[in-house]
């Protein structure tokens, strides 16, 4: 039933990303569906007393738009997990404010945009690893990457996001490549899980 329950978190997280409420909506979605759902990322004897999962304040600066520019090239990650390598190609690099970023398509069954990002909040405030902006084989569609007309990405760094594996050692996450990593801190987004 591990399967069905799965299939139904990632129903659960689409529609949220799907919905039309505002970003406090969106986070009370989340903590309700961390608190609740048999595939929570948080450990089930945390779930009962899950206080929420922390956040930066809403930030309108961390909103951007950026033009993109194509990219070739292939990138594979051992999860360390039994994902074993993925490969991730390179479909475009966003050219933001905050450095460049590289939009990746999952090379798998099905695929999917995949945007990990290490900022300078990294370690301090927000998980060591990295975040994710999406990752559409998980269900999180269009909040934070946004494609536009004119070869153009809307991102909003205010659904920054944790991997599993902050929450709980039992996941295994790819993380942000080097070329993903950026010195400015987007106080944006999830906080770190874990002080």
């Amino acid at each position: 039933m591990d399967d069905l329950e799965l299939a139904d978190w990632r129903e659960r997280i689409a529609r949220l990303y799907l919905s039309d409420v505002d970003l406090a909506g969106f986070r009370a979605g989340r903590d309700d569906l961390f608190a609740t759902h048999p595939q929570s990322p948080i450990p089930a004897a945390q779930r009962p007393g899950f206080p929420g999962v922390r956040y930066f304040p809403p930030n309108p600066e961390a909103v951007v738009e950026a033009p993109l520019r194509s990219a070739s090239g292939e990138l594979r990650i051992d999860t360390g997990g039994p994902d074993g390598v993925i490969a991730y190609r390179r479909v475009a690099v966003a050219e933001t404010p905050w450095g460049p970023l590289t939009l990746w398509w999952i090379e798998a069954y099905g695929g999917g945009l995949f945007v990990p990002l290490r900022d300078g909040t990294c370690g301090q405030g927000s998980y060591g690893g990295g975040r994710y902006l999406t990752d559409t084989v998980k269900g999180t569609f269009g909040r934070g990457v946004q494609l536009l007309p004119g070869d153009r990405v809307r991102l909003d760094a205010n659904y920054l996001y944790n991997p599993s594996c902050a929450y709980d050692d039992r996941w295994a996450c790819p993380l942000a490549p080097p070329e993903n990593r950026i010195d400015v801190p987007l106080r944006a987004g999830e906080m770190a899980y874990h002080d």
